[in-house]
């Protein structure tokens, strides 16, 4: 744990990047994490979000995708078999955008929180 200013930390958490330094990558793969930063050494293998990513991420690209739909079949309704080919393509990629910046965003909060992590040191 460490001073870092929460707003520096969100930042660079939401660049999927170590919360302490900013230097070292949060993940090692799409959604799996580091078991320490690379640059500055600071352990995250025992942090686990859990179900908050996927809880955060429905949530905001529910608010994106749905207002986004009843605006375009409001204004100019598009034929069916366009609406199923775009609206889930446009819903599968905001979802992989957010999912891995969601999961950091929790990983740096837990991790700054100072909240005992699973694994045994």
């Amino acid at each position: 744990m460490s001073n870092t200013d929460i707003w520096t930390m969100v930042r660079r958490a939401l660049g999927c990047a170590c919360p302490n330094c900013g230097e070292g990558r949060l993940f090692r793969a799409y959604l799996k994490q580091v078991d320490a930063c690379e640059a500055c050494g600071e352990r995250f293998g025992h942090v686990r979000a859990d179900d908050a990513p996927p809880w955060l991420t429905i949530l905001i690209v529910g608010h994106i995708v749905v207002p986004a739909i009843l605006i375009v079949e409001q204004t100019s309704p598009w034929p069916l078999w366009l609406s199923m080919a775009v609206w889930p393509a446009v819903s599968l990629a905001l979802i992989l955008w957010t999912l891995p910046r969601a999961k950091a965003l929790f990983i740096a909060i837990i991790w700054s929180s100072g909240a005992p992590g699973s694994e045994v040191e």
